[in-house]
């Protein structure tokens, strides 16, 4: 057997012996089918040991690949560790709020703060599932928002904890029948369209929470629309189209239009700090420990009796 085996074949052999499916482990390592399976193939002929048995139905994994596992697992803990530490020194560490008002610029603002030492570079990216790709391939470090949207392949590379529970709210033109209230019953929403981002792939995670919260109430769905580039031309946008939007407590002020929250229920929308797995940097440290702070300080994690969350949050979010 070689003395050195590329890290990559490693990582191919761990996944679908995890997975137990090619397809499913191709796709959490972004890579080809057929990539992956010459990958296999290379390392059980460099080790001259059959690691996984293949038919049709099934992948499993033989007894010589269930003894070498936990050292492969080993090594690519300590070369993903030593990667980190390399990349991390002294660098800038890049993070996604989303929008210049909403829960991740308060954290961002807090860890400026409290360690003035570190440079955080901000992007405002609005949307996870669009952030989630640049997270992967190392071009973003940290974002925030509803995890539960995205899919497991994806997830699968990201590490992540819940820092609030935002509530649910929805803009109104001021001379809406509606706007009048203080707090909006959802069953009085039932006959209106929402705009909840349908056609923007890179807030995927919000459209699915919005049908999640829509479905059986007779609210519909705004028609997919092109990607909203900045407060102003979302406000262009809105007020010429005449939508209501869904939204939460934390949002932009829009001229000619109020914000009122959701009750009977009361709706929440989980927002977590994403970060790539593996990732080691000071920075991401402060951001963990002043999120923890702030949602301490302020009830972020209060769930009021009776409140709504869609299941997969409901699952993901538990404690």
């Amino acid at each position: 057997m070689p003395h050195e085996t590329d890290p990559r074949l490693l990582r191919a052999f761990v996944t679908v012996a995890e997975e137990l499916h090619f397809t499913r482990a191709a796709a959490r390592l972004f890579v080809a089918q057929q990539a992956l399976s010459r990958d296999i193939r290379r390392l059980e002929g460099e080790w001259g040991a059959t690691l996984l048995l293949r038919t049709t139905r099934r992948v499993t994994v033989t007894p010589e690949g269930e003894r070498l596992l936990p050292y492969a697992r080993a090594v690519l803990a300590a070369h993903d560790a030593l990667a980190a530490a390399v990349s991390a020194a002294d660098r800038p560490l890049l993070v996604d709020v989303a929008a210049p008002v909403s829960t991740g610029q308060r954290v961002l603002d807090a860890a400026r703060l409290g360690a003035p030492g570190v440079e955080f570079v901000a992007r405002f990216h609005s949307g996870l599932a669009g952030a989630s790709a640049d997270l992967l391939a190392g071009r973003l470090d940290v974002s925030f928002g509803r995890v539960a949207g995205l899919a497991p392949h994806v997830l699968a590379g990201l590490d992540h904890t819940l820092i609030r529970y935002e509530r649910v709210a929805v803009l109104l033109p001021e001379d809406h029948p509606l706007a009048g209230l203080p707090a909006i019953p959802l069953s009085r929403l039932a006959g209106e369209t929402l705009y909840a981002g349908a056609g923007n792939a890179d807030t995927t995670e919000w459209t699915d929470f919005a049908r999640a919260l829509f479905a059986g109430r007779g609210i519909a769905l705004a028609a997919p629309f092109p990607k909203l580039e900045g407060e102003e031309e979302f406000t262009r946008v809105v007020r010429k189209q005449g939508w209501s939007v869904l939204a939460s407590e934390v949002f932009i002020g829009v001229p000619g239009m109020v914000l009122r929250p959701l009750t009977d229920p009361v709706a929440l929308a989980p927002v977590s700090l994403v970060w790539r797995r593996g990732l080691r940097h000071h920075g991401l440290e402060v951001l963990r420990a002043e999120a923890a702070r702030l949602a301490s300080d302020g009830g972020w994690l209060e769930v009021p009796d009776g409140a709504w969350l869609p299941a997969a949050d409901r699952v993901l979010c538990a404690p």
